[in-house]
């Protein structure tokens, strides 16, 4: 029985991933400011998400104990984070479109929703010890 398996955890995990790769591109990024025609990349998942959680109804939702039964209500489907290569602009003589100051706030953006979906992981598995052990 997988006790972390529920819908909200899962987002918390894909939100997890996304900050994750989010970190490595804007990592990348900084690395590149000044190479010759480079242009930056950006994540887009909380947007993805909103947007899937916009179109799905709420409604009633059966729940499966077992992989042969039909699932009952929305699906609810966590999309994937994607990479962006934002080719418009450019901000130097050389191509290039990275500004440095952006990329290191975006940096520290990113650092406090990594920070928010740990606290927010660690909230669900405390409560599922706390049921658990009955304490």
């Amino acid at each position: 029985m997988n006790l972390l398996n529920n819908s909200s955890f899962q987002r918390l995990q894909s939100g997890l991933d996304a900050a994750n790769l989010r970190n490595n591109v804007i990592a990348n990024n900084i690395a590149n400011v000044d190479t010759p025609h480079f242009k930056r990349s950006e994540v887009s998942f909380e947007s993805l998400l909103k947007k899937e959680m916009d179109g799905a109804q709420l409604s009633l939702q059966g729940r499966r104990t077992d992989p042969r039964h039909f699932v009952i209500g929305p699906t609810g489907s966590i999309p994937d984070a994607s990479v962006i290569k934002d080719g418009s602009s450019s901000m130097n003589n050389n191509q290039n479109n990275v500004d440095a100051d952006r990329e290191m706030s975006l940096l520290a953006e990113n650092q406090l929703r990594y920070n928010s979906y740990i606290q927010a992981v660690n909230e669900q598995i405390r409560m599922m010890r706390t049921a658990i052990e009955g304490r």
